[in-house]
């Protein structure tokens, strides 16, 4: 299928043939039919973009905050290859379609196949064939409105919002600042709702338009003695509102708000504008300035957006859904006439002249700029770049599932340049990316579904990138689909998909690696060495200083992440289970205070030769200073690894450092583990070793609940029965 896309590094538009978009778990397919260019966002993107590598810095200043951190920890060569990466990825276009329901995901019931829908959502609703869009993002058409209609549906909802913030009567005064799509609408909207409004902006071509979308008066906003015409239609009041709807980075906007708005009015920000407020008009008006965020309550909220997790109506009566909703009624009711709004229509396959027109290189006119799509094309649902690659012995053909930026900086440049490894095919969440990466590490094929993978039988190992929740059901496919699987920690987040994944290991003869890499770092191979011949047990002291994550990222939600015990500190757990090379006895854990998200825990594990490891795994640290340390003591030796950058070895009065580049092990990983799959030899890391550190990490968890050292033996027997 086709898609708009852009290269963030260079601001290149590419009209790119991808596979279909993964339909998930609380969404739907939707084959798009129309959707809008939003000039004022995306001609800024496009803009951004543009700009050098200076440039880019000064849009995003965190960013860069974020990029000098990451070059102290990780050095210049591992920043400088993160950063390229990122910004070679390439960027999915749009956000307000309209288009047919294809298919389904699961918990998405109150859609069918076949369903007229409008949909919203940068990532979501793209220019593209076909899109994913999950169910609070997506809402049913009336049979009263038009595809072309309905494609405005998340810009209606964005000035619906403004208007929402800025709690307007019948009857009342509104001025609207700046005249673009979202204003004309935002025009059109306030008439409907029993409003005198006010138009403004400095291009007399969209001062025509609002008289033509319904507007009473208008106005030059640069003209001078503006109060006084705005007074002469106000009987010498002042608005009771002011919308700000324009896009600039100056702060004439909410200056020529203040001078317009009545004692105690409103002023609402919908565009982006400068917001250096002018004291001494807000504070001697007491005017009420509000900021209006994008389609309504839920927006940035991944526990709604993505999850499908609604707010009550009676705590939350608007929605971005909701609004979305709403807006569709208005437009069937005609009260809304988007026929004054639509300018241009072009092909999908024409998308370059639609994005030179809004990038002014026509110098044409244009308010409503729609894409149009097929709907009698056939699309094809896999992407084919090159021939397929010939089995041999020698070789083994990897098929990759995720391709997020891990994946793309730490998996995929080892097994490109691997000489016997070859790298057929590649699915990811988003169909533009897999598409980007085939191309970028050089795979002969795009696939749109897992089935595809795990079917293709020129594919002889499996290796699984994505978020944790899939980690369990995607080896368990492979396994059943006879490929050898490497999966990335965690191999389960939870017992009951432990025990399905061991059932069916144990039925196959295939293998399955888990991604515990820091095994093989350099480091942790010449401490396991140092302590090759002793007698007595270890004590191993292992510091972590995660740093903080947000409650709503990902990998604390239980049901996607498994939190990050589960996610993370299996890693850690497990490398002192192979120091120690001693099975597990106990594990015992507190958390400090009441720390909900538990990521800041004190763990001692027990190994059955007497060893004792204590892991803590720390977010309330400074994410500046480095991240791991461990310190092994062992009959009278000290083995010390800072940040796997430095180690330390101390023994008899004499002591050694070894300093180098850091290197957590995944190259050596991977390099052993394609070895053992040419070999035909079991995996580098023995799977009952990863099932025992797996179970090690869940009764982390019990021990906190209960507060009770708990046996490993008993419980590894109890999640099994």
């Amino acid at each position: 299928m086709k898609q708009v896309t852009q290269n963030y590094k260079t601001g290149e538009l590419k009209i790119e043939e991808v596979p279909l978009p993964l339909v998930k778990r609380g969404g739907v397919l939707v084959r798009n039919n129309r959707s809008v260019i939003s000039a004022g966002t995306e001609r800024s993107t496009i803009e951004v973009s543009k700009k050098g590598y200076i440039g880019k810095a000064k849009e995003r200043p965190e960013q860069l905050k974020r990029v000098f951190q990451t070059a102290k920890n990780q050095g210049l060569k591992r920043t400088y290859e993160l950063v390229m990466n990122r910004l070679n990825t390439p960027v999915s276009m749009g956000y307000s379609s309209a288009g047919t329901v294809i298919e389904l995901g699961e918990d998405a019931y109150e859609f069918h196949v076949g369903d007229r829908v409008a949909c919203a959502g940068a990532g979501y609703a793209s220019h593209a064939e076909v899109v994913f869009v999950p169910k609070n993002l997506c809402v049913k058409m009336p049979a009263e409105v038009a595809f072309e209609e309905a494609a405005y549906t998340t810009m209606g909802s964005i000035a619906l919002q403004g208007i929402r913030q800025a709690d307007v009567r019948l009857g009342e005064v509104v001025a609207v600042v700046g005249l673009g799509l979202i204003g004309l609408l935002t025009v059109q909207l306030l008439k409907a709702a029993g409003c005198l409004v006010i138009g403004m902006d400095i291009d007399p071509h969209a001062l025509d338009n609002a008289k033509k979308c319904g507007a009473d008066f208008v106005f030059h906003s640069g003209q001078k003695n503006i109060s006084s015409s705005i007074e002469s239609v106000t009987q010498g009041i002042g608005v009771d509102a002011a919308l700000i709807t324009a896009a600039t980075r100056t702060n004439q906007p909410v200056e020529l708000a203040g001078e317009i708005c009545r004692k105690k009015g409103r002023v609402v920000v919908v565009g982006v504008v400068g917001m250096n407020i002018p004291r001494n008009v807000y504070y001697a008006k007491e005017l009420d300035f509000r900021i209006s965020c994008s389609y309504g309550p839920g927006r940035y909220d991944p526990s709604y957006e993505e999850h499908g997790i609604d707010y009550p109506v009676g705590y939350v009566r608007w929605t971005e859904k909701r609004n979305m909703q709403a807006f569709l009624q208005m437009v069937a009711q005609k009260k809304v006439d988007l026929g004054k709004i639509t300018t241009h229509r072009f092909k999908i396959e024409d998308a370059k002249e639609a994005y030179d027109l809004i990038m002014g290189k026509t110098e044409e006119k244009f308010i409503g700029v729609l894409m149009e799509y097929d709907q009698e094309k056939d699309i094809l649902p896999d992407v084919t770049l090159k021939k397929a690659i010939p089995e041999t012995a020698e070789r083994v053909n990897i098929g990759v599932i995720g391709a997020g930026s891990f994946a793309q900086a730490t998996i995929l440049p080892f097994l490109q340049r691997k000489e016997d490894a070859d790298l057929v095919g590649i699915l990811a969440a988003e169909s533009h990316l897999s598409q980007n990466v085939a191309k970028k590490f050089g795979f002969a094929k795009c696939y749109a579904h897992s089935e595809d993978v795990f079917a293709d039988a020129s594919v002889d190992a499996v290796v699984i990138a994505t978020r944790h929740d899939f980690h369990t059901s995607y080896a368990i496919k492979g396994l059943k689909n006879n490929k050898h699987i490497y999966v990335e920690k965690p191999l389960a987040i939870n017992p009951g998909q432990l025990r399905e994944v061991v059932r069916v290991y144990e039925q196959s003869d295939r293998d399955v690696l888990v991604g515990f890499n820091r095994r093989f770092a350099p480091h942790i191979e010449r401490s396991k060495a140092f302590f090759t011949q002793r007698h007595g047990p270890m004590f191993i002291s292992y510091r972590i200083n995660a740093g903080y994550v947000p409650p709503d990222h990902w990998m604390q939600n239980k049901e996607e992440g498994g939190g990050r015990i589960i996610g993370e500190v299996c890693h850690f757990i497990d490398l002192c289970q192979f120091l120690c090379q001693s099975e597990y006895q106990s594990v015992f854990a507190q958390n400090i205070g009441n720390d909900v998200l538990r990521d800041n825990v004190a763990i001692t594990v027990k190994f059955k030769d007497g060893s004792i490891a204590t892991v803590n795994y720390l977010a309330n640290g400074d994410k500046s200073f480095p991240k791991e340390r461990m310190e092994i003591f062992c009959e009278n030796a000290i083995a010390v690894v800072d940040d796997f950058r430095l180690l330390h070895l101390v023994r008899g009065g004499k002591s050694n450092v070894v300093k180098g580049r850091q290197d957590k092990g995944h190259k050596k990983q991977m390099e052993l583990w394609i070895q053992s799959l040419i070999e035909g030899k079991g995996a580098p890391v023995p799977f009952a070793e990863s099932v025992n550190s797996t179970i090690a990490t869940f009764m982390v968890h019990e021990s906190l609940n209960t507060e009770k050292v708990i046996p490993f033996d008993s419980t590894a027997k109890r999640f099994f029965e």
